[in-house]
């Protein structure tokens, strides 16, 4: 009798997400909730929960850390690179088509409903989150901490700093979890050292080569090694680097891939992808191409390499207790910079007095709190309504 090849279902089951996860690394963690733990049971809600909060302490693509992560798991190196495949390619093939020739979402109107719809999403992720992990006075005040700090220093470098100070407040309390007999720590350095040392070939490959294709890698590579947040944070600084700084792409061209990226399922850091196209646009077609792939794998490698390096040694970390009881702390600041990240984007609604999209923001949250209704559903909608209204 024929069999499925093992873990065939998962890899459908992540290609799946890739095809239907809107709204950015929070909505994506209650989707992996849903999917992976709730429906499928790949993993615990707990361990769903230990890896987002050790993703968030590291520097990439948080969600997509995430799922490779449990790609990792599920079946080791191999398992992980094909989830990580599986996860991606849905986003950059899309943002690669668009950057050669999508430009009908110039007109914004179209898009206008979108971004509310994104909004509630985050919010009723955050309210998954909160409820989950504030069950004490000191992650309650860790919580409000991290909100009151990102508010008023609103700097995608504050996020690394709070993340510790929370796994530090959080982790005096590891007279809570009981000990565990220790082991020899045994750490395989080999994915540290490709990370950093990639790092530096590019950096000293480019300065001597000054080979254009590389320069351009080099500086995906470096901003995927140093952003910290997700997509709301690498967005302005690509933005910052691209457009106002170097200017090789315009500021219309670069606004337009960015609101697609941020309406398409899957991981908005494949921007890149769109991004590599416009930059190596002198080069035809298979130029543009490999501009593609150079944005993806600059952005998305050094995340790839520092998971795997961290991931095969957490295990052994577990055995401290100070290790276990800094999660709650992380995973307190992570449901603060999740209302962080609402406030950003509600801001100018207050300033513009938009009713109809603070309106939306709350009716998705209500929906997607009390119904089962997809969140495709809700943003197809939102697209529908666009398209009528303009």
């Amino acid at each position: 009798m024929w069999r499925k090849p093992k873990h065939v279902e998962f890899l459908w089951d992540v290609l799946v997400l890739a095809m239907t996860s809107f709204g950015g690394v929070q909505v994506h963690i209650a989707l992996f909730l849903k999917k992976l733990v709730k429906e499928k049971g790949y993993l615990t809600e707990d361990e769903l929960f230990e890896i987002q909060a050790l993703c968030s302490f590291l520097p990439g693509p948080t969600s997509t850390q995430m799922v490779t992560a449990i790609g990792y798991k599920r079946g080791g190196a191999n398992m992980a690179y094909l989830t990580l495949i599986a996860w991606i390619t849905p986003a950059v093939f899309v943002m690669t088509l668009a950057a050669f020739g999508m430009t009908y979402l110039r007109n914004r109107e179209i898009i206008q409903f979108v971004t509310p719809v994104g909004i509630g999403l985050i919010l009723q992720a955050g309210w998954i989150m909160a409820k989950k992990f504030l069950r004490a006075p000191m992650y309650v005040l860790i919580f409000l901490f991290t909100v009151g700090i990102g508010l008023y220093m609103q700097s995608p470098f504050i996020f690394p700093v709070l993340l510790l100070l929370g796994g530090l407040i959080s982790s005096l309390n590891f007279k809570d979890f009981p000990r565990q007999n220790k082991h020899k720590m045994i750490i395989p350095w080999a994915n540290f050292h490709l990370f950093w040392g990639f790092a530096v070939f590019l950096a000293v490959l480019g300065h001597f080569t000054d080979y254009y294709p590389i320069r351009i890698f080099e500086n995906f590579y470096r901003n995927g090694s140093l952003v910290f947040g997700g997509g709301q944070v690498l967005v302005p600084v690509l933005f910052t680097e691209f457009v106002e700084f170097k200017h090789l792409i315009r500021e219309d061209d670069f606004l337009t891939g960015m609101t697609l990226s941020q309406t398409l399922p899957g991981p908005v850091f494949a921007l890149t992808s769109y991004l590599g196209v416009l930059l190596m646009k002198d080069y035809g077609i298979l130029g543009e191409l490999a501009g593609s792939v150079i944005g993806a794998l600059g952005i998305f490698l050094p995340g790839t390499f520092l998971i795997f390096f961290v991931y095969r040694i957490w295990g052994q970390l577990k055995q401290y207790r100070f290790i276990r009881a800094s999660l709650p702390g992380i995973q307190s600041v992570s449901v603060g910079l999740t209302i962080v990240a609402v406030y950003a984007f509600i801001h100018p609604m207050i300033l513009q007095a938009n009713l109809i999209g603070f309106g939306i923001v709350i009716v998705t949250f209500l929906v997607a709190q009390m119904t089962k209704l997809p969140p495709i559903a809700l943003f197809v909608i939102a697209l529908l309504a666009g398209i009528i209204v303009s």
